[in-house]
C-alpha cells in the first residue's frame, strides 16, 4: 500500500510539473502574440498616418495641377494674342513695303530736323539771355530814378517799359516838357544813348477826362503831342533819332480803371518801350510763303 501511494504521489507530481510547464509555455506564446499584435497595431497607426500624409500630398498636387492648368490656359491665350500682334506687325511691314532704305532715309532726315530745331532753340535761348542781361543792366542804371518816384519799370506783353508819370514831365493840360521833366529825361537819355542796337517807342497816354483847351482837339491830340515832345527832347539829349518813334494812345490803354483821382493820375503817363530786335521776333518765313 505504501508503494502504490508513493507511486501515485510521484505520478501526480510529474503531472503537475508537466501541467505547469505547459502553462508557462502557453503564457509565453500569449505574451509573444501580444507583442506581435502591438507591433501590428503600431504599424497600422503608422500606415494610417502615411495614408493621411499621402492623401494631403495628393490634394496639394491636385491643386497645383489645377493652378498649372489655369496658368497654361493663360499662357496659351497670351501666345494667341502675341501671334495676332506678330501677324499685325507683319501686315504693317508688308504695307510699308519693307523698304528699310527709305525708312532709314526718313529717320536721318527727321534726326537732322531735330538737330536743327535744337540748334535754333539754343540760339534763341542765348538771345533771350543776352536780352535779359541787357534789361537787368538797364534796371541797375535807373535805380536812382525809380527810388525817387520819377520812373517805374514794367514788363508788359514781353516788353520792358520805362513809365514816367505825366506830372513829372508836363504841367496839367500842357504838352511842352517842363524844366523838371527835362532833368528827368536827361538822366533817361544818358542811359538810352548807350544802347546802339535797340529801338525805343515813346507812347503817350491820358485819362478819360476830356481836354478843355482850344489848342487841343481831344485826348488823342494831347497824347500824341506829348509823345512827340519827349522824342524831340531825347534826340536833343543824344539818343539816335533813328532809334526813336512816337505814338499816342489817348485814354484807350489804361493800366487801371479811371475810377479815382489816384487811378486817373496813374493812367496819365509816358511809356518808353524797348522794342525787340529783329532776331528776337518769331520766324514768319512759313507764314510769308502762305501769303505769297
Amino acid at each position: 500500500m505504501h508503494l502504490r501511494a508513493a507511486t501515485r504521489v510521484i505520478v501526480g507530481l510529474a503531472a503537475i510539473g508537466l501541467l505547469a510547464s505547459g502553462c508557462q509555455k502557453y503564457k509565453d506564446q500569449i505574451a509573444s502574440q501580444k507583442d506581435e499584435i502591438e507591433k501590428l497595431r503600431l504599424n497600422v497607426a503608422g500606415l494610417t498616418d502615411d495614408k493621411g500624409n499621402l492623401e494631403g500630398k495628393v490634394a496639394g498636387l491636385e491643386a497645383d495641377k489645377k493652378a498649372l492648368e489655369e496658368k497654361l490656359q493663360e499662357l496659351e491665350a497670351r501666345i494667341e494674342s502675341l501671334m495676332g500682334y506678330v501677324a499685325e506687325l507683319e501686315a504693317n511691314l508688308e504695307k510699308l513695303g519693307g523698304d528699310k532704305a527709305a525708312m532709314s532715309q526718313k529717320f536721318q532726315e527727321s534726326l537732322a530736323e531735330q538737330q536743327r530745331l535744337i540748334e535754333e532753340m539754343k540760339k534763341k535761348q542765348a538771345q533771350a539771355q543776352a536780352r535779359l542781361d541787357t534789361l537787368k543792366g538797364l534796371l541797375g542804371k535807373f535805380k536812382s530814378l525809380i527810388a525817387g518816384g520819377k520812373l517805374n519799370v514794367r514788363i508788359r506783353d514781353g516788353k520792358l517799359m520805362l513809365e514816367l508819370p505825366s506830372a513829372v514831365l508836363f504841367e496839367s493840360g500842357k504838352y511842352e516838357v517842363s524844366e523838371d521833366g527835362l532833368t528827368t529825361l536827361g538822366a533817361v537819355a544818358k542811359v538810352l544813348s548807350q544802347i546802339k542796337d535797340r529801338e525805343f517807342q515813346v507812347a503817350g497816354h491820358t485819362d478819360d477826362v476830356p481836354v478843355t483847351t482850344k489848342a487841343l482837339e481831344d485826348n488823342w491830340n494831347l497824347s500824341a503831342l506829348r509823345a512827340v515832345a519827349v522824342v524831340r527832347a531825347l534826340q536833343q539829349m543824344g539818343v539816335n533819332p533813328k532809334n526813336l518813334s512816337a505814338s499816342g494812345y489817348s485814354e484807350y490803354s489804361p493800366t487801371v480803371p479811371n475810377d479815382s483821382k489816384e487811378h486817373k493820375a496813374s493812367n496819365r503817363r509816358i511809356e518808353i518801350i524797348l522794342m525787340p530786335n529783329l532776331n528776337e521776333l518769331p520766324d514768319l518765313t512759313e507764314l510769308e510763303k502762305e501769303i505769297k
